[in-house]
């Protein structure tokens, strides 16, 4: 599991509540139920209404997989792909099924068997791209949602904010319980400005992070798998997928050797 989305919303909470104690203020002021609540389900009622309702239901899925997804590992994949390139050389691509049963990555395993089954290279491609394309579409659609509540949450805040201030009017006569109110108003915006930039914007960054990082791992997948069904040599397979992975993972991949 990649901890970078935990590890950065737990820091971004650590320097606000820091910043608050240092300063003297009060944390207890900031956890009102009433805004908290309001803040909270105003934004996902708002994302929910602007999507369908597939896209509310797949929401605690999305984020479960934004928390606990683990780092894609190209250049273990492309490691699988030389290997299996040098046995279907020496030994044809009928000798892979052995070797497919043993596969962890589902794609890379139903590409590879459609290579045994002699599937054309071409009809391959284009349904390996498909999935990719597919996939694309799906993780978009899981972001979008919490990119939606990113720009709900400051509003509704402002909603809070304001409901909060009319309750303040209406107690202009009791001028010792002004200050207390005044400041629970605020509340709302607070809850809305962080809840958005801590919480619901990192996790759509992250799913469209994650979802990019995959796709291009797939797409290496198909590359590696067109390579071994041309039965072309290995040590070309690996320089043409090396070729395709970013500068972290080449130089991951030169240190291994």
């Amino acid at each position: 599991m990649d901890p970078s989305l935990i590890a950065g919303i737990v820091l971004a909470l650590v320097a606000i509540v820091g910043s608050t104690i240092m300063e003297g203020g009060n944390l207890g002021s900031m956890f009102l139920i009433p805004p908290m609540i309001l803040v909270f389900l105003g934004t996902i009622g708002a994302a929910v209404g602007g999507g369908l309702m597939a896209d509310a239901i797949a929401m605690p899925k999305s984020l479960i997989r934004g928390l606990t997804a683990k780092k894609p590992m190209p250049d273990a994949i492309v490691e699988v792909l030389v290997h299996l390139a040098g046995r279907a050389r020496r030994e044809g691509l009928l000798a892979l099924e052995e070797e497919a049963t043993g596969i962890e990555d589902d794609f890379l395993k139903r590409g590879l068997q459609m290579a045994i089954d002699g599937t054309d290279a071409e009809e391959v491609a284009i349904i390996l791209s498909s999935e990719v394309d597919t996939k694309r579409a799906v993780d978009a659609r899981g972001a979008k949602i919490f990119a939606d509540m990113a720009g709900y949450a400051p509003t509704i805040g402002i909603i809070g904010t304001v409901l909060g201030l009319v309750k303040v009017l209406g107690h202009l006569g009791e001028p010792a319980a002004l200050g207390a109110e005044i400041a629970s108003a605020f509340v709302a915006t607070l809850w809305g400005v962080m809840s958005a930039n801590v919480f619901w914007m990192p996790i759509a960054n992250r799913l469209k992070r994650l979802s990019g990082a995959e796709a291009e791992q797939m797409e290496l997948v198909i590359e590696g798998i067109l390579a071994i069904q041309s039965g072309a040599n290995p040590r070309l397979v690996e320089q043409k997928l090396l070729s395709l992975l970013p500068a972290p993972a080449k130089t991951a991949e030169k240190d291994v050797a």
